[in-house]
């Protein structure tokens, strides 16, 4: 009788909730589904409740873990790849130095991969998404903070400490730059993020004259959002248009200078801010010609993320699949 294909066990760790999924081995999406993340008691219970919903979901397939290759996870953080421990954790209430690796394998006794989230996102990409198979790609992910993961010949670039791929503290405003999380000035993640734009906006707002859409809601204490701008820039609306404008600057500069530095196939665009579409994209590829080292501007496609919410998943399993079904 022939084995059962193996499935893989995906999981994208994140401050609100943890999405998990079954793979096959061609990367397709077997089942997908959440659970809240339980940061209580110093994130005690994460590891445990990932390894129930992975069993109750198995059991609930008439299924068992032989049917497992192995687990991918992607984690919020700086990774040291050699254990699996993640240096520091902002949003999930884990001690520094969290044996994130060892603690899940106890927990399943399964074989675990742990990588940075963006990472995967950037695996998932490649893999299934807008990179098409591309073995040289950037993604960036635009979402409350700006992320990043790079891929070269096939592999993830992690660099000395994990931090390879920090798109978003690249310095993009170096006179009057606002103060980012990192503790610098100036960094993309600061006008580039939907925070970074609302910052923008309220910035041009504060001095711009009525007339506008965005200046009218500003005026009556009404929050404003990165889609709102985007909205109303669609509509016509100059000062939005004009704020979009120079958010798409920051993010073509600093996308030229990445791509003069790897001379992607494709640098995939994801997270929120994305949903923009055109209204950010066009203008954000204007730029990146503009500052880009000629043949890198000619032959480095920008596009927007395909996979949404599931590159994280599928990027995991891509490391899986790596890792471990050469020892099959």
């Amino acid at each position: 009788m022939m084995a059962k294909e193996k499935w893989i066990a995906a999981v994208d760790l994140g401050g609100t909730s943890v999405k998990l999924a079954f793979l096959n081995m061609d990367g397709e999406i077997l089942d997908h589904w959440s659970i809240p993340t339980d940061r209580s008691s110093k994130g005690r219970n994460i590891v445990p409740d990932i390894a129930k919903s992975i069993f109750e979901t198995l059991q609930a397939k008439q299924e068992t873990k032989d049917r497992l290759l192995g687990i991918g996870l992607g984690a919020p953080g700086p990774i040291d790849y050699s254990t699996g421990r993640i240096y520091k954790t902002v949003n999930l209430g884990w001690e520094d130095d969290y044996p994130l690796k060892q603690e899940l394998e106890k927990e399943t006794g399964l074989p675990v991969v742990v990588e940075n989230d963006a990472n995967c996102a950037a695996l998932g990409e490649m893999w299934k998404g807008a990179g098409n198979g591309a073995a040289n790609l950037v993604c960036v992910t635009l979402g409350t903070g700006v992320g990043g993961g790079v891929i070269a010949n096939g592999d993830i670039v992690r660099g000395a400490k994990g931090a390879a791929g920090e798109i978003g503290h690249i310095v993009v405003e170096i006179e009057d730059g606002f103060s980012c999380n990192c503790g610098k000035k100036g960094c993309l993640e600061t006008v580039a993020s939907a925070t970074g734009i609302v910052r923008l906006a309220k910035v041009e707002l504060e001095r711009a004259d009525s007339g506008s859409i965005l200046k009218e809601k500003f005026n009556a204490n009404q929050d404003i959002s990165a889609k709102d701008v985007f909205e109303a820039a669609d509509g016509g609306d100059d000062l939005a248009k004009r704020i979009v404008d120079r958010v798409a600057f920051y993010l073509g500069f600093a996308l030229a200078n990445i791509g003069n530095s790897l001379n992607p196939d494709y640098i995939v665009v994801g997270g929120g801010v994305s949903n923009a579409g055109s209204t950010l994209l066009d203008p954000v590829r204007k730029y990146f010609k503009q500052y880009a080292f000629p043949p890198v501007g000619e032959s480095t496609k920008i596009e927007r993320a395909s996979l949404g919410n599931s590159a994280g998943v599928i990027g995991a399993g891509w490391l899986v699949k790596k890792e471990f079904s050469r020892e099959q």
